[in-house]
């Protein structure tokens, strides 16, 4: 069953605005700081999940007052039973730029002190070299048991180098488009990212030419006739989705690394992996973290240095071999990032 949003047409009830969903004394609001981020270039998926939370909230209240009171905020900051940490920072932080937005305005409004950040003990999984190999040669000899159209094992042979060779997040990768993978100048244009930054990504001649193999194979099949949009698709010519991650999780079986346990390898850890490897082949070579720390950041798709920075202590005290001669002083060059990318 989908979950089916209905949409009020504008008008006013009660005293409430009624505005595309949003029914209660900020719903106008609401919905204007809605379309000011996404005009900035912000998804703000999760914001108009909170949001739409707090336009609830403030109807079972009968709120009255156009700006944001501080009983308001009280309630709406207090603990909640079996509530994460992440969670409750992140449902307060999204009431402090709300009323942020209405001061903007001019409109009186309580703006919330946020709770100290939850700390996070999450460790990646870094692949080793070895790992990675196996990972290689287990993903190219999986084979299918039965004819499936609808499989994904198609493009994973491709898919895997991808992620291990730029750090593509897996959601970026299978939403590249054909008109996104420039097989003349190997280049990538990633459009559709986690941040909302489009960017440009070189790609070497080795990766390149096992694309080149993999849309050679792919336009032998059936379903060309169908002139799917995107690179990677399955056997039918779809886009490849979800069935990916089972795929993975055979791969890992079957090159013997154990998954499963609370921290255990993911699909995502390629992109962990990747630069982890990039610093410190940088490093190794002699090129300064001022320089190298900005470029990884751009490839990354990063909002800030700060995030990239992470990579820097993770390289440090998980590899300390790998980087021999970079002055620990840089290690803290950048303040400690508070929202490292786990997920």
């Amino acid at each position: 069953m989908f979950l089916q949003l209905q949409l009020v047409s504008t008008g006013r009830k009660e005293g409430f605005f009624m505005h595309n969903g949003y029914n209660s004394i900020y719903g106008l609001h609401i919905k204007q700081f809605l379309e000011l981020k996404r005009t900035l270039g912000f998804k703000f998926g999760s914001g108009a999940f909170y949001l739409s939370k707090i336009d609830l909230f403030a109807q079972e209240r009968s709120e009255t007052s156009l700006g944001i009171t501080k009983e308001f905020a009280d309630q709406w900051c207090q603990k909640r039973a079996n509530e994460k940490e992440n969670s409750r920072y992140s449902r307060i932080g999204f009431l402090v730029q709300l009323s942020s937005y209405m001061r903007d305005l001019g409109i009186p409004s309580y703006i919330p002190k946020l709770p100290p950040f939850p700390q996070s003990t999450f460790i990646p999984y870094i692949y080793s070299k070895t790992e990675i190999d196996a990972l290689f040669i287990a993903c190219d000899e999986l084979r299918l048991r039965i004819m499936n159209a609808q499989t994904s094992l198609f493009c994973m042979p491709a898919l895997l180098r991808l992620l291990y060779c730029t750090g593509l997040r897996i959601g970026e990768a299978l939403v590249l488009k054909n008109e996104d993978v420039n097989l003349d100048d190997n280049y990538l244009q990633v459009r559709d990212s986690k941040n909302g930054k489009e960017r440009i990504i070189p790609i070497s001649d080795s990766l390149a030419s096992v694309f080149k193999e993999y849309v050679w194979h792919r336009e032998k099949l059936p379903f060309i006739q169908k002139a799917s949009e995107y690179f990677f698709v399955r056997a039918d010519g779809m886009r490849c989705g979800q069935s990916v991650n089972g795929w993975f999780k055979k791969c890992l079986d079957s090159a013997g690394i154990s998954h499963g346990a609370t921290q255990s390898p993911r699909i995502h850890d390629l992109r962990h992996t990747f630069a982890v490897t990039s610093l410190a082949n940088m490093a190794e070579s002699g090129i300064d973290l001022y320089v190298s720390l900005p470029i990884l950041s751009n490839y990354l798709g990063h909002q800030s240095l700060g995030a990239t920075n992470h990579y820097v202590r993770l390289t440090a005290s998980m590899y300390p071999d790998l980087i021999r001669q970079v002055d620990t002083v840089c290690l803290d060059v950048f303040p400690k990032y508070r929202n490292y990318e786990a997920n």
